[in-house]
């Protein structure tokens, strides 16, 4: 009288249980497939960026080009601007590296075409007494570039602004700089018509002198962990397969049991 009852709840729950299965098994390998695009679009961004690396230099953007520069087609591209520098309006940013810590040391430059382009002279590491930001220069007169000064020509690698970061973000006020975030550093200093980018310039021939920052050091790396990815979710939905075999086997032997 009893066995009536179960069946059908039985049969209810195998056909939910196979629903739950097959959609974790389609999403675990839908997942694992993008993972896989991923990968070929991160190794294309890779190779891309090689290649710009490694190029000759050309003439870094305009004003007229500026709303067109975007990561994907610009970034790491290798370009060449003169001008002057605007003294007394550097900026540090704190940087990181393998050769301690220090700041890297962002200065405006002034192009003939009266638009201001930041400059990533290079990096000073901090002195036994660890990094310590210098008090704000004042902001930068309206005719500041006017005022003309040495023309330089530089040669680095383009690179768009970086954001505030969440966990330490930049705090103009105390001109703490975490991240170079150029239209930031542009309205702290007073900068206008600056572009959306900064440059890391290339390494100047012959050691830098005592304090002079030291330019080259651009950090070209890229996260690839999608294989990885890739491979855990596949092996989640081969487990899938697995586990509903392994309740199809057992339920076959309950039935051969019974």
């Amino acid at each position: 009288m009893m066995d009536g009852p179960s069946r059908p709840r039985s049969s209810a729950l195998r056909i939910i249980l196979a629903i739950a299965a097959g959609v974790m098994f389609a999403g675990f390998f839908a997942l694992g497939t993008w993972q896989l695009y991923r990968l070929q679009w991160k190794l294309a961004l890779i190779e891309r960026v090689e290649q710009r690396v490694h190029a000759a230099p050309v003439d870094a953007p305009s004003v007229p080009q500026w709303p067109q520069l975007n990561a994907e087609a610009d970034d790491y591209r290798r370009v060449r601007l003169s001008g002057h520098y605007l003294k007394g309006s550097d900026t540090q940013v704190l940087a990181s590296l393998d050769r301690g810590i220090g700041y890297w040391v962002l200065t405006p430059l002034c192009t003939p075409d009266g638009a201001i382009v930041l400059v990533n002279r290079g990096f000073i590491r901090a002195g036994s007494g660890g990094w310590a930001p210098q008090p704000a220069p004042p902001p930068a007169p309206a005719d500041a570039c006017a005022r003309g000064g040495d023309t330089v020509t530089v040669t680095g690698l383009l690179r768009l602004g970086e954001v505030s970061g969440r966990l330490r973000a930049n705090e103009p006020a105390r001109n703490y700089w975490y991240t170079r975030d150029v239209q930031a550093i542009a309205r702290a200093r007073g900068l206008p018509a600056v572009a959306p980018y900064f440059v890391d310039a290339d390494a100047a021939p012959g050691a830098p002198a005592e304090g002079e920052p030291l330019g080259g050091l651009t950090v070209v790396s890229f996260v690839n962990n999608h294989l990885v990815y890739a491979v855990t979710w596949y092996a989640l939905a081969l487990m899938i397969v697995g586990g509903a075999a392994w309740v199809v086997r057992e339920g076959r032997k309950s039935k051969k049991q019974a």
